[in-house]
């Protein structure tokens, strides 16, 4: 059965690999980032395999902006059943130096941003009596030096799974979060760069401390993300599932 589904921050990286994963699992894809024009290249790579997808341009913390963005994806290609709440930013800085702005940034993107879309998504869920939200946490939850902000929204995502898993599973629903580890994007380019390390003496530091032995790739989460969209996890709801190739505390 062809669904329909929505991914954030899908212009590159992460969200990008899990557009194309859920494409060639089958669901038409509302590819969803702050520039329609930066989506170009996943919503080409989707229609190249003989999928269906739609750029759509949205600020997610914008209760307006999100209320349009679901409203096209849903006139274009189907009411939208599937959410991956994906978008996400930066702002990193010690506590002493990180500003008020830092802050709502970060908070906004991730956690406002998932609130928005899964209050708009959940409508056309519950109305199918099915859905799936995979929302993108992070080890940064467990906490990280320098990235307060961070740390707080993917731990927030958290404990927004865990509530949407609670409140929606009657009706069909199922939440649950990803957690990423060290994953090789332009987002960790820009960590390294901060850092003033160069990138791959940076992966090389990571790599050392990962168990498996190498780093993350976009589509070892795009995995993760498709098998909770997938019919078979239907009883697998409110769970974080840390794709970071070892163990974590």
């Amino acid at each position: 059965m062809t669904r329909t589904a929505i991914v954030t921050g899908a212009a590159r990286g992460i969200g990008a690999a899990t557009a194309r994963r859920l494409a060639a699992d089958g669901h038409a894809v509302g590819v969803v980032d702050l520039d329609p024009v930066a989506c170009a290249d996943t919503v080409a790579a989707i229609t190249a395999e003989g999928g269906r997808a739609l750029a759509v341009g949205a600020d997610v913390s914008d209760a307006d902006a999100v209320t349009a963005a679901v409203a096209a994806v849903a006139d274009e290609l189907g009411a939208p059943t599937v959410l991956v709440n994906n978008a996400g930013i930066l702002r990193d800085n010690l506590l002493f130096k990180m500003t008020e702005d830092d802050w709502d940034a970060v908070l906004g993107v991730h956690l406002r941003g998932a609130f928005l879309m899964s209050r708009a998504v959940q409508a056309h869920q519950v109305k199918a009596g099915w859905g799936r939200i995979v929302n993108l946490s992070s080890t940064s939850a467990l906490g990280n030096r320098g990235q307060a902000n961070y740390a707080a929204a993917k731990a927030g995502m958290q404990g927004l799974t865990k509530t949407l898993a609670i409140e929606l599973g009657r009706f069909g629903v199922t939440a649950n979060a990803v957690a990423p580890g060290f994953i090789e994007t332009d987002m960790t380019r820009a960590t390294a760069a901060r850092l003033g390390v160069g990138f791959e003496e940076f992966v090389e530091a990571m790599v050392s401390q990962i168990p498996v032995g190498r780093s993350g790739c976009p589509d070892d989460v795009a995995a993760a993300v498709s098998f909770f969209c997938s019919e078979q996890a239907s009883f697998i709801s409110g769970q974080v599932l840390y794709v970071a190739g070892g163990p974590t505390s």
